[in-house]
């Protein structure tokens, strides 16, 4: 048979098949994975108030847009670029004359969200895209040659596409790896943190990360095996809690399942650390009159940028700060789920902008 040439076009694979009218599982979902080839099945997933798979719709846009006041000429820093979706709302804003520095500590989204901003129009001399954790939020500020920033914004937690891919780890509602690490080339996954912890170690984490009432029945519970997949560790605490706790209601069971891989998930990628790290760094990295604006999930990461700012501004670092949180509207909770435990919070550094 003569060889076909570099130029021959590739064998034609088939789809995997699947059972039902519709995919089920991730990386079946080829029509929301593939956005810009199937526009109308992603406005129908979206319409039904779902995110389709391995797509990141940023939270509250406007009302981050509404706390940071981005103005055309200012430097920005987006310290989660995730998906890119505030960092776009930002670029727009600070056109002509601006600049945004992009930090994300993923190396496996960070350059497909780099591509889409490129392909969006924005160049070189307005986006640049760095692999870092916002916990060296100066270090990367220096690396391009400046001081501080006019805006900057901490979007904390999980993205879409991290949490909904079953190769990651982040959740059970895939079988995947226990793995949970937002850099995969670094540290531990949450499988081999469970090995080395010891029971106590493991129900303080649980406490700490969570405020988990049954931290010291999951801990025990995870130490009883190994455990690989996020299946089995789903399996083995649900009935591990529902043998513990006779008549103990199936939404609470879930919701102990639920904390338990949140605060796995904070302990595997240091995330307290980090966020302790950029609230301390926050000062020094904002211009006078800098604007800032944090993102939260849960109660733990609140607190911090609570306590934070309102220390700053008894200090006389802010000038201003929320009295209240900000949470996202009915419209948008019905729209994207996912916004139904954001909470925003900003402050504005003390000196005249």
């Amino acid at each position: 048979m003569p060889d076909p040439g570099p130029d021959a076009p590739s064998p034609h694979k088939r789809r995997r098949r699947y059972t039902g009218r519709n995919p089920r599982e991730f990386h079946d979902k080829y029509k929301e994975l593939n956005p810009g080839q199937y526009p109308a099945e992603v406005l129908k997933v979206l319409a039904s108030g779902k995110t389709p798979a391995g797509m990141h719709l940023p939270i509250m846009v406007d009302e981050v847009i509404g706390c940071l006041r981005p103005r055309p000429g200012e430097v920005a820093v987006d310290c989660t670029l995730g998906g890119g979706g505030h960092a776009r709302a930002i670029l727009e804003r600070l056109q002509p004359g601006g600049r945004l520095i992009g930090l994300d500590v993923d190396p496996l989204e960070l350059p497909r969200t780099e591509a889409q901003l490129r392909a969006a129009g924005f160049g070189a001399d307005a986006f640049v895209a760095r692999h870092a954790n916002f916990a060296g939020l100066a270090k990367a500020l220096a690396a391009e040659g400046l001081e501080h920033a006019d805006v900057i914004l901490a979007d904390l937690g999980v993205s879409s596409m991290q949490f909904d891919n079953p190769d990651r780890g982040f959740s059970y509602k895939g079988v995947g790896p226990l793995d949970m690490r937002m850099n995969p080339q670094r540290g531990e996954p949450a499988s081999q943190l469970i090995v080395r912890a010891s029971e106590e170690a493991l129900a303080q984490l649980l406490m700490d990360n969570a405020d988990e009432p049954h931290s010291q029945l999951i801990a025990r519970l995870l130490k009883a095996q190994p455990l690989e997949t996020t299946h089995a560790a789903e399996r083995l605490l649900r009935a591990g809690l529902t043998a513990a706790l006779p008549g103990v209601a199936k939404t609470d069971v879930k919701m102990s399942i639920r904390r338990t891989f949140q605060a796995l998930r904070i302990a595997v990628n240091d995330e307290f650390s980090a966020l302790d790290a950029f609230l301390r760094s926050l000062p020094q990295c904002l211009a006078p009159g800098g604007r800032v604006a944090v993102l939260t999930f849960h109660s733990g990461e609140d607190r911090r940028v609570k306590k934070a700012f309102q220390a700053g501004r008894r200090a006389g670092v802010y000038s201003e700060v929320a009295t209240e949180v900000i949470r996202s509207t009915k419209a948008e909770t019905f729209a994207n789920r996912r916004a139904s435990s954001a909470k925003l919070r900003w402050a504005v550094h003390a000196g005249v902008g």
